[in-house]
This record gives structure tokens, C-alpha cells and sequence, in this order.
């Protein structure tokens, strides 16, 4: 079963990565982007589970590893 965990910061936190791409966007000349918040995507490839148990097991693994909850927000698509 494959699966897309998607990683951001929650609003408010401070995100001086996509402020410097902001920045290099509008050196570059693409004045029209207001503005930037940068985040992590895994692909998971998970061996022979049910979709339920493979939400469980994605959810456990954003807790304790992939996501820092106190500052990001994650999110679990099964993609099969």
C-alpha cells in the first residue's frame, strides 16, 4: 500500500525558507506570488496492511518521527 504524508507548518509559526525563496522569486522577476510556506512530503510504501491499520501505523509514525507537532500540522493520503 502506497501513501503520501504531507508535513507544513501551522499558521503563525515564523518560515524563513519560504521567505528567502519569496525573496529570490521576486529577484527572479514573478512578482505575483504574495507569499511563501515551505513543507515536506514522504512517499511510504507500506507491506501488506489494511487501509485502517495503515492510517494507524502513518499516524503513529507523524507523531514520533516525521512531524514536529508542536509547529507543524501533517496529513495521511493512502494513494494505493
Amino acid at each position: 500500500m502506497k501513501a503520501r504524508v504531507t508535513v507544513t507548518l501551522k499558521a503563525g509559526v515564523l518560515d524563513p525558507q519560504g521567505q528567502a525563496i519569496e525573496g529570490s522569486l521576486r529577484s527572479l522577476g514573478f512578482d505575483g506570488v504574495a507569499s511563501v510556506r515551505q513543507g515536506k512530503v514522504f512517499d511510504l510504501v507500506l507491506e501488506g496492511t489494511d487501509e485502517e491499520s495503515a492510517r494507524s501505523q502513518l499516524n503513529s509514525i507523524c507523531e514520533k518521527l516525521l512531524a514536529n507537532t508542536v509547529i507543524e500540522n501533517y496529513s495521511v493520503e493512502i494513494t494505493n
